[in-house]
């Protein structure tokens, strides 16, 4: 279905809501058209517009270089292990549709009726698509700087919560020691107690260096992943 030509009246109160969003982005455009490009579904019908899959493909990797250097930069001792479910959790599309309902970025997007009908607006895919496409339009724009100062603003939750982002406990402590390289952690069964039917175990994980921690569950596997959780949590104190 042809979309109908917008009248002067709503091409003013467009242009004043991306002025807005260009505010909350950080990033004052000199060619809108880029922004406008970033904001147009593949179901939007249009003969003098494009739609946002190719700068949703750049501006994926644009956020994942961001992403990663800035990862880098906060943990210097990181090995590629930790680093990279830090990263895959920040770029994944979830991550990026969280970002754009955030910054109201689901209203301004340009789609088909039935699209939009279907509450496109809201969908994860369409917001992470048009997400990492704004973040090409700004690239594109106003160049890698510009870029890098928006993701670097609009994710600051997401990086101060990096550090709960490595995967499993037991992993990450044994990428820690191998890092420094250390034996892997050790783990021993302290006792068990309580019967069969729902027994408790205590369990120690213990590293190369004498560092060690101690905790319960109601099965090994979750003493061992707990006893390493408290083990880092202790290494990340002294530091």
């Amino acid at each position: 279905m042809a979309q109908r030509p917008l009248s002067q009246g709503d091409q003013l109160t467009r242009a004043a809501d991306i002025a807005r969003f260009s505010e909350v982005i950080g990033h004052d455009f000199k060619d809108v058209g880029l922004l406008e490009e970033a904001l147009t579904h593949a179901s939007f019908n249009s003969a003098v517009s494009r739609d946002n899959q190719r700068m949703e493909f750049l501006g994926d990797r644009v956020l994942g270089l961001v992403v990663a250097g800035k990862l880098l930069d906060d943990d210097p001792d990181a090995v590629e292990g930790i680093l990279a479910p830090r990263l895959n959790a920040m770029v994944r599309k979830e991550a990026c549709a969280e970002i754009a309902a955030e910054i109201g970025l689901g209203v301004l997007m340009r789609m088909g009726r039935s699209e939009m009908q279907s509450g496109g607006r809201r969908k994860t895919a369409i917001l992470g698509d048009a997400m990492e496409a704004v973040i090409a339009a700004v690239f594109i724009d106003g160049g890698f700087d510009a870029a890098r100062h928006m993701i670097l603003r609009l994710w600051q939750d997401k990086f101060s919560q990096a550090p709960q982002l490595s995967g499993d406990p037991k992993t990450e402590l044994q990428e820690w020691a191998q890092a420094r390289k250390m034996q892997p952690p050790e783990y021993k069964e302290k006792s068990r107690r309580g019967p069969d039917h729902a027994p408790l175990f205590v369990v120690e994980a213990r590293l190369e260096n004498g560092l060690h921690a101690e905790a319960e569950a109601r099965s090994k596997r979750a003493a061992q992943q707990s006893a390493a959780e408290q083990l880092l949590q202790s290494i990340k104190d002294q530091i």
